[in-house]
């Protein structure tokens, strides 16, 4: 008898370290063992493409997805589980987030996939059946972690920190044996999601590394094999350096330092490469891109909006086309490869609109199921954003899914960037022409466009516009359609009015000739190159405290030389996490304030105009405008561009 107990009790140790395959668990082995064949899209091989390089893919809204109606459907039209289909295109890893509690006191998801260990234990199983390992990543957070966000979990917000550190140790060692328990092969955790400066609440960069270890220590213990990763975002800020020294001065023991690329924002791929070799060589970690996509159109599917569309005042290197998303994926794997590292991950690659008819009928999925990126249930969490703005997915065309779920053709490159496949390098669209004149200036239409090569090379190529605008009357902006080789070009025509005022949108670099004065302590508050968050240009004036109640500033300038008549002025803001602020364009005369124009600031690459017309000036008087803003949130933040003084006809 004790030997049978003896025997039952070493079978019930076993169960609990049993691996995929031991504790249900049904594996196929489905990834391609060599070149997929018949693909229609040019894909320049990666040459030198590690066996074991991490071609990995965030599928973290799928059962939420799932719960709400969706289904996928593979190359040949037969639904299918997408985590084969994924399998089966090539991808290896499975990237998971993992939520601490989103949801409210009554079980009312937050939304974003309500991805919490449940999640995680479902993608989990599900990517082991068919080979994929999982990358864990843990936000620390209820809800959204990102640059802007950092905000600690309902449970540990009013702990001091030796609790907190205590509380994500914990939490983070349940999560893991849970999945250790079901026999799930994590080959990688992330100890918190783009922690540029902020983690959990903390923004001391002694605390938000003792919070890291705490998380890799638990790491260290469930899964002794897997990687320990930290994630930034911006790697086009040249703020990498600083992060891993920060991380060294600490002595944090970690194995990968993974960023975010999206191509619309973060700069170019040879910065990208040179930040990550620096990391690499200087403190011996892997490294690697934890988040990249790109959209293969411009459309939008679920009445939500995108983040990028066709109009999306963002740096666009790529047609947005299955071939542009292809292209976009190879060369930042390239990129990596090029910068000595493991792996890329592509974001939400399976986010699809819920496929309802209307708003009204996708807005009850999303707050039963979770499956928009925020619920309205998020308010009571991140009432500044979630609370205003939730709704639906904004990257349905980033996918790599039809909206009915059917396979596209691009996710064949997970494959074939190992392999190639030759095409006839074919014209696959025109790159869109950009004309700027002044109200008045005779407009000229250009006789040659760029037209873009299927392996995104660029020629010229004549073109036929449709019509020419020759009499224009207001400024505004304007879309002129032609031909060029067969597909249709287009012109973005902006027609401007004279502007008075001197380095309107800050190209120049410099504050000068503007006037600012600095009225609560901001930590930032300068002119900005880059692109992304550029209304126009390159350049904007940047504004950033992650302080409460430290943001309070006026930017103005006084142009002399004007002539009597009646003026009107404009300028615009963006930003977040600003909470209640107090925002308006003003115009003084001789010092007094004779005009103002609310203003608000709402979220990134949502633009607001202060506009004020009918500013009545003689000759030898003192004409100011500018704009003041005051916030009263930590971590408020903020870009102004464009401004403009003109003479009203």
């Amino acid at each position: 008898m004790k030997r049978i107990c003896a025997v039952l009790l070493i079978l019930v140790l076993l169960a609990g370290c049993a691996g995929p395959g031991q504790t249900g668990i049904e594996m196929e082995n489905v990834a391609p063992a060599g070149k997929l064949e018949g693909c229609s899209l040019y894909v320049k091989p990666v040459e030198g493409l590690p066996q074991d390089f991490i071609l990995g893919m965030d599928a973290s809204q799928v059962p939420a997805l799932e719960r709400s109606g969706v289904k996928y459907y593979d190359r040949d039209g037969s639904e299918q589980d997408v985590f084969r289909i994924l399998a089966e295109h090539g991808v290896n890893m499975i990237r998971v987030r993992v939520w601490n509690d989103p949801f409210d006191a009554q079980g009312r998801g937050y939304g974003g996939g309500n991805c919490n260990l449940d999640t995680a234990l479902e993608i989990g199983k599900r990517a082991a059946r068919y080979g994929m390992k999982l990358l864990v990543d843990f936000h620390y957070s209820d809800f959204w972690a990102d640059p802007g966000k950092q905000m600690a979990p309902k449970a540990w917000k009013e702990l001091d920190f030796d609790s907190k550190q205590q509380a994500l140790e914990d939490f983070t060692r349940d999560s893991l044996t849970a999945l250790r328990d079901a026999g799930i092969p994590v080959a990688m955790v992330q100890v918190g999601n783009e922690t540029n400066g902020a983690l959990c609440g903390e923004t001391d960069w002694k605390y938000i590394t003792a919070l890291m270890a705490a998380g890799s220590r638990a790491v260290r213990e469930v899964f002794p094999e897997a990687k320990v990763a930290v994630h930034f975002a911006n790697p086009e800020s040249g703020a990498y350096a600083a992060y891993a020294r920060n991380l060294s001065i600490y002595k944090l023991d970690y194995d990968v330092f993974g960023s975010s690329y999206y191509p619309y924002w973060h700069g170019s791929l040879e910065n990208l490469t040179a930040v990550l070799k620096q990391v690499r060589e200087k403190y011996g970690k892997d490294v690697m891109v934890l988040e990249t996509s790109y959209a293969w159109t411009g459309e939008d599917f679920d009445f939500s909006g995108n983040t990028i569309s066709e109009d999306s005042a963002v740096d666009k290197p790529y047609p947005y086309s299955l071939q542009g998303q292809v292209n976009s994926l190879r060369d930042v794997t390239q990129a990596v490869l090029d910068a000595g590292g493991v792996g890329v991950c592509y974001w939400e690659g399976t986010w699809i609109g819920v496929g309802g008819g209307s708003r009204e009928e996708n807005q009850k999925l999303w707050e039963q199921y979770g499956s928009g990126w925020a619920s309205s249930y998020a308010g009571e969490y991140d009432p500044e954003d979630a609370g205003k703005w939730y709704g639906g997915c904004a990257v349905d065309n980033q996918s790599f899914f039809d909206p009915q779920g059917r396979v596209l053709e691009s996710l064949m490159a997970f494959n074939l960037i190992r392999w190639g496949n030759e095409t006839e390098l074919t014209v696959q669209a025109v790159e869109d022409s950009e004309l700027r004149i002044t109200l008045g200036e005779p407009l000229e239409l250009p006789e040659r466009v760029q037209v873009i090569l299927v392996d995104n090379s660029r020629r010229e190529a004549p073109v036929e516009w449709d019509a020419d605008p020759d009499r224009l009357t207001q400024p505004g902006q304007y879309t002129v359609t032609g031909r060029a080789e067969g597909l249709e070009a287009r012109l973005l025509l902006t027609v401007e009015n004279v502007n008075l005022l001197e380095n309107p949108s800050f190209e120049a670099g410099v504050e000068d000739p503007w006037q600012v004065e600095n009225l609560g302590g901001c930590r930032e508050l300068m002119p900005e190159q880059k692109a992304g968050d550029s209304l126009t240009g390159e350049w904007h004036y940047h504004f950033w405290s992650p302080d409460a109640e430290k943001v309070e500033f006026t930017l103005e300038q006084s142009p002399e030389g004007l002539e009597s008549g009646t003026y009107s002025f404009s300028i615009h803001i963006m930003g977040g996490d600003c909470g209640e602020a107090e925002v308006y364009a003003y115009a003084k005369l001789d010092g007094k304030t004779v005009a103002t124009a609310p203003m608000e600031i709402t979220a990134w690459n949502e633009w607001h105009a202060g506009e004020i017309s009918g500013i009545q000036y003689a000759a030898g008087q003192s004409l100011t405008v500018g704009i003041y803003v005051k916030t009263d949130a930590a971590g408020a933040w903020g870009k102004i561009d464009d401004a403009a003084l003109c003479l009203e006809p």
